[in-house]
């Protein structure tokens, strides 16, 4: 007994212990975590794969790395999937020209083959989203369920009907209006740049479904009321009532100075 209790005591118990503890958690997590969608190398063709990395050393390793391992100004392709990459360059992000604090949209500068080659690439370099399949991006789904949790979700950043809004630090939130669905999709499933992550654990890929069919409704809609100001809210009506109401009051002010004098 007194040496069982020694061995209790002994400093490298703690270190044991801890040891097995950790690889418990992670081999539950391992075992529990939620399975993403992933772009794997044997869905396309080598050939493709060939092709894409051509392009990507051609295009993108100056900032990514020859191994897209990342660099000071661009962060490692490895594990972000096809998706991400069909999002970035089918938006015109990506290539970027420069960096900035924020990549904007932008007219694509590949086809759709080339970004297909380039995802099919980058994802063999590790696990990641694919890109998602076409039953829900292109609508079809609930707007009514959607509009409930765009508005939770996604309206304090993106603006009630989509138009965007600013950010801390010249950041922003773009507008969602024309925005292709499966645009939106990945976007919710890869969190790009301030976006936070909605993964399908998160949100279902037929609330995701949902969503875009609720911003395809906003798109369609027509403004009744005349000038929309860009569905800002109050930010662009308190503009119009300050430079020109204020502009015009100052206006009549000088003009009546002028007649009293």
């Amino acid at each position: 007994m007194n040496r069982l209790a020694a061995r209790r005591r002994h400093p490298a118990t703690l270190f044991v212990l801890l040891l097995v503890m950790l690889f418990t958690i992670g081999t539950a997590y391992a075992v529990a975590k939620p399975q993403v969608a992933t772009a794997r190398a044997t869905a396309s063709s080598d050939e493709d794969v060939k092709a894409g990395k051509q392009i990507f050393l051609a295009n993108c390793a100056s900032c990514h790395g020859a191994n897209a391992q990342g660099g000071p100004d661009a962060p490692t392709l490895a594990g972000v999937g096809a998706a991400s990459v069909d999002f970035q360059m089918g938006t015109g992000r990506m290539p970027l020209a420069a960096p900035n604090v924020q990549a904007p949209r932008n007219k694509k500068q590949f086809s759709d083959k080339e970004i297909e080659q380039v995802g099919a690439y980058v994802a063999t370099l590790g696990e990641g989203p694919a890109v998602p399949a076409a039953e829900f991006t292109e609508g079809g789904g609930d707007a009514a369920k959607g509009g409930e949790i765009y508005r939770v979700n996604c309206a304090m950043c993106h603006n009630a009907v989509g138009a965007g809004g600013a950010l801390t630090r010249g950041k922003y939130a773009p507008t969602l209006r024309g925005v292709h669905g499966k645009h939106i999709y990945e976007a919710m499933l890869t969190g790009p740049q301030s976006m936070p992550v909605f993964s399908d654990a998160n949100l279902s890929p037929e609330a995701k479904r949902d969503v875009i069919t609720y911003l395809d409704e906003m798109d369609k809609e027509r403004n009744p009321g005349g000038i929309s100001l860009g569905a800002l809210g109050p930010v662009s009506e308190g503009l119009v009532a300050w430079t020109l109401g204020i502009g015009l009051m100052v206006l009549a002010a000088v003009w009546l100075g002028k007649k009293a004098a």
